[in-house]
């Protein structure tokens, strides 16, 4: 089967299998269930499909896949609009799921330019496979580590303990960095680097294997943040993601804060803080 077709399957299933009759609006077929969701002749009656149809679809043996049928199938399931893209990048002819990605990754220029103003606020830029393209001095005085250029920020989310301890919504936030990579992953089935980092976190993490297996998906632009300061105290933010106007692939992540809030109010003492770590740091 088909490396694609086989997602698509099993992103098939893992919907199916959240989703019972009366969650569907209809009257469970008769018979004994052995599923925990829908059986495949329901959502093929929902989608309006035959279910020889549905079950080639899910088998991976229904190489074409129309936007048509994407659609039937995306109402049945109860999609949501990231999921339901998801499952178009995953029904995608081969042909437009190519990746040719070899150079190295270069920060937009104009996301710079609005990163270069957001001194007030951790802000970085985010480019493939979430590598760090770019990040302003607040940034690492908030987490906690030297997130510079190069750095894999999911690497470092998933991996460090220091972000387990620094960020306290860390299980929430992780879990989106992990269907953010899938959602990556469906749309460039090709990128092997992906794949390898993928496989290693899942290696290395339970929970990760877990939230992979779960099937999820995200495209956050706004996530809360709560992270454990050890200067400043607790801190509040939500995380927006912008998408730049040039490269899809990069985005300026902004940590927001509430104005005239108790976080805001310890950026500039925060900032300060960093910057007099910085000047003992300094070789002298």
């Amino acid at each position: 089967m088909p490396a694609d077709r086989s997602a698509l399957g099993a992103f098939l299933r893992s919907r199916r299998d959240r989703l019972t009759p009366a969650q569907a609006g209809i009257d469970a077929f008769p018979g004994p269930r052995r599923v925990p969701g829908l059986r495949k002749e329901e959502l093929a009656w929902l989608a309006g499909l035959s279910a020889d149809h549905y079950s080639r679809l899910e088998q991976g043996r229904q190489h074409t896949v129309t936007d048509e049928v994407v659609e039937a199938l995306a109402r049945a399931l109860r999609l949501d609009e990231v999921e339901t893209r998801h499952l178009r990048d995953l029904a995608a002819p081969a042909r437009r799921r190519t990746t040719t990605w070899e150079a190295p990754q270069r920060p937009d220029p104009g996301l710079l330019r609005v990163l270069a103003t957001l001194d007030h606020v951790p802000a970085l830029v985010l480019g493939r496979r979430s590598e760090v393209l770019a990040v302003n001095a607040l940034l690492p005085a908030v987490v906690g580590a030297e997130v510079q250029p190069g750095t894999v920020f999911a690497r470092w989310l998933l991996r460090d303990p220091r972000a387990r301890e620094r960020i306290a919504t860390w299980a929430d936030f992780a879990a989106a960095a992990v269907g953010a990579l899938r959602y990556e992953v469906g749309r460039h089935p090709d990128d092997r680097r992906l794949a390898d980092l993928v496989a290693e976190l899942r290696a290395a993490d339970p929970d990760v294997a877990r939230w992979w297996d779960d099937h999820g998906v995200t495209d956050r632009t706004s996530v809360a943040k709560r992270v454990v300061h050890p200067v400043t105290g607790p801190l509040s933010f939500a995380i927006e993601a912008l998408v730049g106007p040039h490269d899809p692939e990069q985005r300026l992540v902004v940590y927001t804060v509430e104005p005239d809030s108790p976080t805001a109010r310890a950026m500039p003492l925060l900032a300060a803080w960093s910057a007099e770590c910085a000047v003992e740091l300094r070789p002298r």
